[in-house]
C-alpha cells in the first residue's frame, strides 16, 4: 500500500504563502566610488553662432565618388580673443568629428547643382588630425536650413577679411601721408631757399646800384 504523506507534503507546499522578503536594514557601500570628471570639448572659449542638424559628405577623388562622413550638429564657433571663425561637425551618437576647420577669407559656398538643400564648398580640414585639402557637400533637412547655412558662412568669410585689407589699407595710408609730408617739406625748404636766393640778389643789386650812385672822391 502506496503512502500518501509525500502527496500530502507536496499540497502543503503549494499551500503556503511566499514568505515576505524581509528587510535587514543594513546599507551596502558601493564598491567603486565614481568621481564626476569635467570633459573638455575645446569649445569652451568660443561662441556658437550657428547651430543645425545636417548630413556630411566628402568627395573621394581616388574612388572619384562621394562618401559620407556623418550625420549631427553642423557649428560656426567664433573665438572670444582673436575672432576667428571654425566650422565643427560632430556625428550624433559617437561625437566624433566629421569637420574641423577655420573660414577664411578666400572661401566661398555654392548650392549643389540639381539640389537645393545642398551646399559645397572647399578647405583645408583637421578633422583627421592633419591638413587635407576637402571638397564637402552638405544636405540639410529644408531649404530654409540651407540658405541660412550658406549665407552665415559667406558673411562669416567676408567679415575676416576687412581685419587684413584695413591693416593693409592703413599702412598704405601712413606711407603715403609720411611721403607727402615728407614732399611737403621739401617743397617748403625749396622755397625757402629760393626766397633767401633772391633777397640776396636785391641786396646786392641795391648795394651796387648805390655805390654807382655815389660821387667819386677827389684827391
Amino acid at each position: 500500500m502506496a503512502s500518501k504523506e509525500p502527496e500530502h507534503e507536496h499540497r502543503e507546499d503549494q499551500e503556503a504563502p511566499a514568505a515576505e522578503d524581509e528587510d535587514t536594514g543594513a546599507q551596502v557601500a558601493p564598491i567603486v566610488k565614481l568621481e564626476e570628471v569635467a570633459v573638455s570639448t575645446g569649445e569652451e572659449n568660443e561662441d556658437p553662432i550657428l547651430d543645425l542638424k545636417s548630413k556630411l559628405y566628402r568627395f573621394d577623388k581616388e574612388g572619384n565618388q562621394w562618401k559620407e562622413r556623418g550625420a549631427g550638429t553642423v557649428k560656426l564657433l567664433k573665438h572670444k580673443e582673436t575672432g576667428k571663425v571654425r566650422l565643427v561637425m560632430r556625428q550624433s551618437k559617437t561625437l566624433k568629428i566629421c569637420a574641423n576647420h577655420l573660414v577664411l577669407p578666400a572661401m566661398t559656398v555654392q548650392e549643389h547643382a540639381g539640389n537645393d538643400k545642398s551646399c559645397l564648398w572647399h578647405a583645408s580640414d583637421y578633422a583627421d588630425g592633419e591638413l587635407k585639402d576637402e571638397l564637402f557637400c552638405i544636405r540639410f533637412a529644408s531649404v530654409e536650413n540651407c540658405k541660412t547655412f550658406m549665407q552665415m558662412f559667406q558673411e562669416v568669410a567676408e567679415s575676416q577679411k576687412p581685419k587684413e585689407e584695413n591693416k593693409d589699407a592703413s599702412d598704405a595710408a601712413g606711407q603715403l601721408e609720411k611721403l607727402s609730408f615728407q614732399e611737403k617739406a621739401g617743397e617748403e625748404k625749396a622755397v625757402a631757399k629760393k626766397e633767401e636766393k633772391e633777397t640776396k640778389v636785391d641786396t646786392e643789386k641795391a648795394d651796387t646800384e648805390k655805390k654807382d650812385g655815389e660821387p667819386a672822391s677827389s684827391t
